[in-house]
């Protein structure tokens, strides 16, 4: 748990939009900050037929069940552990049996920024976050993430208007994030910009436009799509330099509910935590001038990483014993 006057960053709520007011205003155009949608994916068939239970029916062709290696723990920071081989099944069902007790002992502490503080927030309003939030929980938290489930099961891809999104064409890819409460995802970029369409459950989103970067710390760490921080929001009490050094950013803050949709826009810093078991859906996009400047950079270094000449042994795709410089980060 960081110090009891360790304030961290100063943050603001991020730009937010019904999905009403976005349509009268013509759809959503190129944009350099985050947006927060409200409401966007509620008008998708997803709304209505994504559930736990839903998911956990689902077969293969063969009619077997559907196994995955679930991310054990948190991969942008610290060692990268095996990952848990197991069925989706029981898992999604344990979400499902635990999301309604979560829900009704809610309280209005609950979060970095509680819901006492964050329903009297106002637009440009600057405050601070609770870090001790993060120290009631263990954060390693077995997650199902980055299931290409609308490739493995291509009927799916017409519950979400994907297209809808962006109004020029771009080359986009879809990963399902579904896990329980508790859950933390590491600071890190995309290299694309990114749809985050929530499904169920309450997220809150720290982000960090690039302006940022001198203070964020970047690891060495290898992730084909990322770019990753060696700050670990959850061990802040553990990193008095990287503490030091987040405290000088400046970011925002988004509550993202159920049925909305959060614009993350390309080299923006982020990390997520799950209030409530959740499903979301990350929807990738790069237009034509991007697959080849931003994309092909990226597939080089993938190369490389894979001969072994570019990170191998400190990356997020491949067992660590431990992490660079002999400890645990």
């Amino acid at each position: 748990m960081p110090t009891p006057t360790y304030l961290g960053p100063s943050f603001q709520l991020v730009d937010t939009i019904s999905i009403q007011e976005l349509t009268e205003q013509g759809g959503f155009q190129p944009r350099a900050r985050p947006l927060l949608v409200k409401g966007a994916v509620k008008q998708w068939p997803a709304w209505g037929k994504w559930s736990f239970s839903q998911i956990a029916d689902l077969r293969r062709k063969d009619g077997s069940e559907v196994v995955f290696k679930f991310q054990n723990g948190l991969v942008e920071q610290g060692v990268t552990l095996p990952p848990v081989v197991q069925p989706v099944g029981p898992y999604l069902r344990e979400l499902e049996a635990t999301a309604a007790q979560i829900r009704a002992d809610w309280s209005q502490d609950t979060g970095l920024c509680p819901d006492r503080q964050w329903k009297q927030l106002k637009p440009g309003e600057k405050f601070h976050l609770n870090w001790a939030h993060l120290n009631s929980f263990k954060a390693n938290k077995v997650y199902l993430a980055q299931w290409d489930i609308l490739n493995e099961f291509p009927a799916l891809r017409r519950d979400f208007a994907i297209r809808s999104l962006w109004k020029k064409w771009r080359w986009t890819w879809e990963y399902v994030f579904i896990g329980p409460a508790n859950t933390v995802t590491g600071l890190h970029y995309d290299f694309p910009n990114n749809w985050f369409c929530q499904v169920r459950g309450v997220k809150e989103f720290l982000l960090f436009p690039p302006e940022n970067r001198p203070h964020m710390c970047q690891s060495q760490k290898y992730d084909w799509g990322a770019t990753l921080s060696d700050i670990n929001i959850s061990r802040l009490a553990e990193q008095p330099r990287e503490s030091a050094e987040f405290a000088k950013t400046n970011g925002l803050y988004a509550r993202v509910e159920p049925g909305d949709a959060l614009f993350v826009p390309k080299q923006t810093w982020h990390c997520v935590v799950a209030l409530e078991p959740s499903i979301s859906l990350a929807v990738f996009g790069l237009t034509l001038p991007e697959i080849v400047l931003e994309g092909g950079p990226s597939e080089c270094r993938s190369l490389l990483h894979r001969l072994h000449l570019y990170r191998w042994g400190n990356c997020t795709c491949h067992k660590m014993d431990k992490a660079p410089g002999g400890h645990d980060a």
